[in-house]
């Protein structure tokens, strides 16, 4: 089983971003244009153990399906999809939130465990695809959720 981890500060607090990841279709948001993910479950999807999810993507042009278990739902602090059917033999994404002592500040972690069909002679050009699609989505949550705390300070709530 090969892993990959990666952890992230975000501007804002553990309820805002878990809601925003509690809301499927922003999957599609933070996935890079590449790889054409689209989601084929109809929306909105009310995400809890349980839920399974269908998703459409390319990789490296090869088109393919992909269907997630919501395997774990603990709100705002954790949650895990695992591959049901898809391009790795296994894939578990573990996801898990913590608040930092400012508390406007999440440390948002990736856990993944995976395995592959192809055995090690691919690894290292699929470990490189899995860093470079994590390290977009990195920087795309940052940019939606700088985005947003920008928006409350110039334009408050009455």
């Amino acid at each position: 089983m090969n892993e990959f981890r990666h952890s992230s500060s975000i501007p804002a607090n553990i309820k805002e971003v878990f809601e925003f990841f509690s809301k499927a279709e922003n999957l599609e948001r933070i996935t890079p244009a590449f790889l054409k993910f689209r989601i084929l479950t109809p929306l909105p999807i009310q995400m809890e153990e349980g839920v399974k999810i269908d998703y459409r993507l390319q990789i490296h042009h090869l088109p393919m399906k992909w269907r997630t278990l919501i395997s774990e739902w603990n709100p705002p602090y954790a949650f895990t999809d695992t591959q049901l059917s898809g391009p790795y033999q296994t894939w578990i994404h573990r996801h898990t939130f913590e608040p930092a002592e400012d508390s406007e500040t999440t440390l948002m972690t990736d856990h993944v465990q995976y395995r592959l069909f192809t055995g090690p002679l691919l690894h290292s050009w699929i470990r490189r695809d899995i860093e470079r699609i994590f390290h977009y989505r990195n920087q795309a949550i940052r940019d939606i959720f700088t985005i947003s705390a920008i928006k409350k300070t110039l334009i408050p709530s009455f």
